[in-house]
């Protein structure tokens, strides 16, 4: 049980990934091969109940490729049923308040860290897998390896994002740029002053926190743009629109041979 995403990140590596859309175990399993470090399963947008989820995580398993999941809503269930069918990481959206994301530490780790509930789910082999004994370093294991990592998206996350980010039990801060563009006002502008501002205080309180941040990247500009503002790491657009996109141009490319 080790995520090999949150092992680069400490190391202080730059990171890659992607939204997983495709709903495939198969498309799932072929990005195992990418060099991608990391998918994120999208039940917030995408149409995925537990059971799909759970096939989906199963695909990358025995790969170096990471299975984070971003829940649906901000409860104990959604927290609780993910990370028991074995999600390495969970992005939350929707996250407005410091107590919220107290919860999910509490809903998320287990003790000491949190309160997290008990149940050998897939992840420990269903009790079987040999790190499961002593109960205690199963836990310790659990709050090593799998990362809680809120959403800054809001303006009320923003508000409070110095706080959030140095909460023990939070793994990083993921960025939603284009709700966090609407929440300031000016939907989908990323080149306003406000926005680089809040960019940089997002990231000078995950680096105060030692923290990495992560942000979404719907194309090659913005994530070199966001990488040369100390961005950890770039979730790169979604499958769906890579594997359009590069359709597309092949397309392009035959015809006007």
């Amino acid at each position: 049980m080790k995520n090999f995403t949150k092992e680069k990140m400490q190391r202080g590596e730059r990171t890659i990934g992607t939204f997983f859309e495709l709903a495939s175990t198969n498309a799932a399993e072929a990005l195992s091969y990418s060099n991608l470090d990391y998918i994120i399963i999208d039940t917030e947008h995408g149409p995925y109940s537990e059971d799909t989820t759970q096939e989906l995580i199963r695909a990358t398993k025995g790969s170096r490729l990471t299975s984070f999941v971003r829940i649906k809503e901000v409860s104990r269930a959604a927290v609780l049923k993910m990370l028991d069918i074995g999600a390495e990481g969970l992005i939350i959206p929707c996250i407005d308040t410091v107590d919220q994301v107290k919860d999910l530490v509490k809903w998320g780790k287990y003790t000491p860290v949190g309160q997290r509930g008990f149940f050998f789910g897939r992840v420990a082999g269903y009790g079987f897998e040999d790190f499961t004994s002593p109960l205690q370093d199963y836990f310790d294991l659990c709050n090593r390896e799998t990362m809680i990592i809120p959403q800054c998206e809001t303006a009320g996350s923003l508000e409070n994002i110095e706080e959030i980010a140095s909460i023990d039990g939070v793994d990083g801060i993921f960025i939603g740029p284009y709700d966090l563009s609407i929440a300031l006002g000016a939907p989908g502008e990323f080149d306003t002053d406000d926005f680089k501002n809040a960019i940089n205080r997002i990231i000078k309180a995950c680096e105060a926190a030692n923290k990495p941040v992560m942000i979404y990247a719907g194309g090659m500009e913005a994530a070199r743009i966001f990488l040369d503002m100390g961005i950890d790491s770039i979730t790169y657009s979604m499958d769906l629109g890579v594997l359009t996109n590069s359709y597309i141009d092949l397309v392009e490319k035959l015809i006007n041979y």
